[in-house]
């Protein structure tokens, strides 16, 4: 999983006005905890914090506080209800030894057989959360969807990577061949032509 360097600044806490005064100023107030960290408050520039919220892909944080360094990942971002812009962002401190669940994109790729033979490809879900440690973590899951026929699945339990495990249940359905009427009047013509053979 790529990385992402991030720099903040401590802030002080305990008053409303301290928080409007960091958004002022085009930052955006965030937390660190986890990981054996006590809880660290400070903010990130709302521009540079764009890198990690505007991408459905995650990344690794390497996140450097007024020179303390950590390692982190972007745990919960909360938006202005009109303008969607952050108004608080909690990171989570993790270790290169312990494992953590994040949720990366799923890549579809392939010609699905489905499809070929007139059928829909409906993809069900976009991302998957998965459980590994931070060497191990994919930028994405691929699927290939070249053997789906028509009215078939790819459910979460069908699928199988390296040194990773998927946290969403095993009959989450990821992709699927649906019929269409394109589908069913080939299948009525080949029918057809098989039966005045």
């Amino acid at each position: 999983m790529k990385h992402l360097s991030l720099s903040g600044s401590k802030r002080t806490t305990g008053r409303k006005a301290d928080v409007r005064e960091v958004r002022s100023e085009g930052k955006v107030p965030c937390v660190i905890y986890g990981n054996g960290v006590e809880n660290v408050s400070f903010s990130v520039d709302a521009k540079a914090l764009k890198a990690l919220t505007d991408t459905p892909y995650c990344h690794i944080v390497d996140l450097d506080v007024d020179g303390q360094k950590y390692t982190a990942l972007l745990h919960e971002v909360q938006y202005h209800p009109v303008n969607d812009k952050a108004l608080h962002a909690d990171f989570l401190a993790v270790g290169e030894d312990k494992p953590v669940v994040v949720e990366v994109p799923v890549l579809i790729s392939g010609n699905s057989v489905g499809v070929r033979a007139g059928g829909k490809l409906q993809v069900s879900r976009r991302k998957l959360k998965i459980c590994g440690l931070l060497a191990n973590l994919p930028d994405d899951l691929t699927v290939d969807v070249t053997p789906l026929a028509i009215g078939k699945r790819i459910t979460a339990g069908d699928l199988k990577f390296d040194n990773i495990s998927i946290v969403n249940p095993k009959a989450t359905i990821i992709v699927s061949c649906l019929s269409t009427r394109n589908a069913v009047a080939a299948a009525d013509s080949e029918a057809a032509s098989e039966s005045a053979e």
